[in-house]
């Protein structure tokens, strides 16, 4: 299926492409998606299952909106330019952006869907970029470019990032998980590189949004805005008693394990082994109703 503004392919924009899949599907549909910027809302419906939407070139094929949550009392969860609900969903080779004034948070993907790929993506924003909506759910991101300002990955979900390049507009926190008790892993940061926009200079690994948040940098390169301290605890003591804040052997500017807060951990060679793909993203839960 074809995506082009111009009248050329088969849809002029991606939500009439994704609303023509037929539900549940047992085959792949590909998607390809024109040079071009589209302007819309677009959701993947729970129904629509098995797509990859394949954009021409990761810098010219853009998807954007610009809502934030201060626009009619809309709230941070309706702000997305992209929410995906359905599950086994791919998206490569293009950019999901939320280019909204910075006057409330401003979600540019959403995800609820399990088994979720992003390749080669840029995925844009200011505070609240990437909302990883839903427990348990898994999600793959490799060589991405994602930025933001404040919290820009934020959520419950179970997600890698691999060889990514995660860059911050401003003083604040990356990433705000919010990984449920029973979850054994939550946000794992894999070879990534952290950088930041000039005078940035102040800005913390993570907060927890939840107490027993997850989140854990292996391998990864972080620029000199990336404080000593690392975490923060969200103005919350308790936190430091449960949140699972982790690093592996991580290089740059940002990286000096000896200043960390007390309350996070340096994995050791064997744990940080024990962090395979499929470890990761076993399943994490079972449900016996009676």
């Amino acid at each position: 299926i074809v995506v082009s503004r111009d009248g050329t392919g088969n849809f002029r924009t991606l939500q009439e492409a994704i609303e023509s899949a037929r539900a549940f599907m047992d085959y792949t549909v590909t998607i390809y998606v024109r040079n071009g910027v589209y302007k819309e809302k677009v959701i993947v419906p729970s129904w629509v299952e098995n797509i990859d939407i394949i954009g021409e070139d990761r810098d010219k094929t853009i998807i954007t909106y610009d809502d934030h949550a201060n626009i009619n009392k809309m709230g941070t969860f309706r702000t997305y330019t992209v929410k995906v609900e359905g599950s086994d969903i791919t998206f490569k080779n293009l950019t999901i952006e939320n280019n909204a004034a910075q006057l409330g948070q401003a979600v540019a993907l959403h995800t609820e869907g399990d088994r979720l790929k992003f390749i080669n993506c840029r995925i844009l924003g200011n505070q609240d970029t990437i909302y990883t909506g839903a427990k348990f759910t898994r999600l793959y991101f490799k060589d991405c470019y994602i930025d933001g300002t404040t919290d820009f990955i934020f959520g419950p979900s179970t997600a890698l990032f691999e060889d990514c390049i995660i860059h911050s507009k401003r003083n604040s926190y990356v990433t705000a998980a919010s990984t449920p008790k029973e979850a054994k892993y939550g946000y794992v940061f894999k070879h990534c590189k952290l950088t930041a926009e000039p005078g940035v200079d102040k800005v913390y690994l993570g907060r927890p949004w939840r107490p027993y948040a997850y989140t854990l940098f292996i391998e990864c390169e972080l620029g000199k805005h990336i404080v000593s301290a690392g975490w923060h605890n969200w103005g919350k003591q308790s936190n430091e008693e449960t949140a699972r804040y982790m690093e592996y052997k991580n290089t740059g500017e940002g990286a000096n394990a000896s200043e960390r807060v007390a309350w996070s951990k340096q994995l050791t060679k064997k744990e940080a082994e024990a962090v395979t793909v499929d470890a990761i993203f076993r399943t994490q839960s079972n449900w016996n109703p009676i």
